[in-house]
């Protein structure tokens, strides 16, 4: 499946900005499901300097300043992605949960050693107790780690509350926590939380979904602006990723931009400027199915 993503992101301000430097995750990743087939960032006014470096984690990162006065940014990126789905292992035959902990300090296993970052807390997910308390409901002795993570998900969509108006991107774990309700990043945000405070590798994926679906399927819930969700490490099978807002594995209409530790690694647009007072921000996002039969 091949899909046209157009990300478009603008700020007006009420005063002249002198000078801006900014960092975008806008340009999706290459992954065992997924192929970036093209990508361009187009940034007006046009930047002074303007550059993409990979980051720690293996995203796209753009970076750009503009040092000319200037009333308005606007950043627009645009991609065409290919979809490989991956099929996912019965949820009863992977491994109890307990064992994969001792996997992940087994120096002979690089894969699993080297996902232990994705064990520690982070600056937007710290080990909650409250959230390792509801995990460990779904994370019974001896079961399946992939079962085990499905039922957390599916909790995490039952229980929490999706709410736009609820948090913002600073709202700390502990506090959705509280009030049971908030978007899609704090829905993966609680569940890494809870991941990690058993022990497990988990860690939090950026990206978008298809906004209009063929006729007769749902619209998933976010497809309007970026989307965020999570993936847990299951030995044998590599990173399986979960979307708690949608309760699905995501399969082919989810599109991945970037991985981190959270939020706060895989930033759409973020940036310092100087001037510009008040500010008004509008993002639009469209992801669309590219005729394969055409080209």
């Amino acid at each position: 499946m091949r899909y046209k993503v157009q990300h478009v992101t603008r700020y007006d301000y009420a005063d002249p900005v002198s000078l801006c430097h900014s960092i975008a995750h806008l340009k999706p990743i290459d992954t065992r499901a997924q192929r970036c087939l093209s990508t361009s960032l187009r940034v007006d006014p046009w930047p002074a300097v303007s550059r993409e470096h990979e980051d720690f984690f293996g995203n796209r990162v753009s970076y750009f300043s503009i040092q000319q006065a200037h009333r308005a940014l606007e950043v627009t990126a645009v991609s065409e992605v290919e979809i490989m789905p991956v099929p996912t292992p019965p949820p009863e035959r992977t491994t109890p949960w307990e064992l994969v902990l001792e996997r992940l300090y087994d120096r002979g296993d690089g894969l699993m050693s080297d996902a232990r970052i994705f064990t520690l807390s982070s600056p937007q997910v710290p080990l909650d107790d409250e959230a390792r308390a509801f995990a460990a409901v779904s994370f019974t002795p001896g079961r399946p780690i992939l079962e085990a993570t499905l039922d957390l998900m599916t909790r995490i969509h039952r229980e929490i509350e999706y709410d736009p108006t609820a948090t913002t991107v600073a709202t700390p774990v502990a506090e959705v926590m509280q009030k049971r309700r908030g978007v899609c990043q704090d829905f993966a945000h609680i569940a890494i939380s809870g991941l990690r405070g058993l022990g497990l590798a988990a860690r939090y994926v950026s990206g978008y979904l298809e906004t209009l679906p063929p006729p007769g399927q749902v619209k998933l819930q976010g497809a309007d602006a970026s989307h965020a969700w999570f993936s847990v490490l299951v030995p044998d099978h590599g990173w399986i990723d979960f979307d708690p807002t949608n309760d699905c594995i995501p399969v082919e209409q989810h599109i991945t931009t970037a991985i981190g530790r959270d939020f706060q690694d895989v930033t759409p647009l973020r940036g310092i400027f100087y001037g510009g007072g008040q500010h008004d921000l509008s993002v639009a996002v469209d992801v669309n199915r590219i005729d394969e039969a055409v080209g």
